[in-house]
């Protein structure tokens, strides 16, 4: 992880005391989300050679040229800073599922929005690959992101529950399938974390899904999967929590990871 401190500075962004009257930082839409990222890649470079603890946020206003005014108008913390679009990204989430058609089937636009969420991390590698250093060694952050985890989560059951129309089964296997569809995304996704970036995670995403979200034909139908190295996932009722469900899941995932790498 390079040690340097990103020093960056948007024209506009200064906050001095002299008697000129300077335009405010951010006061477009574009200037906000531009400022925004200029705090959390300055922040993420300093926590990456200062320490997170060791970090404040003077010094992260001090790395892009504002004040701490400015910082606390976009951020409520410096914990909230590591995750700085996670809001408007859950928001843009809920946007394409609302916009789905009626007519496409319920797991290809969950399968479709999956994707759309690995893109948002695929866009700024070095971001996300700088983030998930700091979250595995800082506690509070990685409780921040298994809480975000849990809310896109919560965002794919709501849909498919409006979706599937066999109740009273729908709720079970709208939390199941959603665990899952998550579970698959977050395993692709720590994969190509490990790796650098070292592969294509888009089609990655796009197969594993393929292989955990069977059709229902193929979940009544066990002779279609013996000996195929296929993986179905089947609804039943449990007392397991979602969670459990969850982790279960991943655990299978990494398992197959493994084996495929023998």
């Amino acid at each position: 992880m390079p040690s340097a401190i990103l020093a960056c500075y948007i024209p506009g962004m200064s906050e001095g005391n002299s008697g000129e009257s300077k335009p405010r930082a951010g006061r477009t839409a574009d200037g906000r989300r531009q400022l925004r990222g200029a705090l959390a890649v300055a922040a993420l470079d300093l926590f990456a050679a200062k320490g997170y603890e060791s970090t404040t946020v003077e010094d992260i206003v001090a790395a892009v040229g504002v004040g701490r005014r400015t910082f606390f108008r976009h951020f409520r913390s410096k914990e909230e800073v590591v995750f700085p679009d996670h809001d408007e990204r859950l928001a843009g989430v809920v946007r394409e599922l609302e916009q789905a058609g009626e007519s496409e089937p319920p797991m290809a636009v969950v399968c479709r929005t999956a994707e759309t969420v690995l893109d948002m991390y695929l866009a700024d590698p070095e971001v996300s690959l700088k983030r998930f250093e700091l979250t595995r060694q800082v506690p509070s952050l990685r409780d921040r992101e298994i809480v975000s985890i849990d809310r896109y989560q919560r965002v794919f059951a709501r849909y498919l529950r409006q979706r599937f129309s066999e109740p009273p089964d729908a709720e079970l296997r709208a939390a199941v399938t959603a665990a899952t569809v998550v579970a698959t995304h977050n395993h692709v996704l720590r994969r190509w974390l490990k790796s650098g970036g070292g592969f294509d995670a888009r089609a990655a995403l796009r197969e594993a899904l393929h292989e955990v979200t069977a059709e229902d034909t193929r979940v009544s139908s066990p002779e279609s999967a013996t000996d195929t190295g296929e993986v179905v996932v089947g609804v039943v009722r449990t007392s397991t929590s979602v969670h459990t469900v969850r982790d279960r899941i991943e655990s299978v995932l990494r398992e197959m990871d493994g084996n495929d790498s023998d």
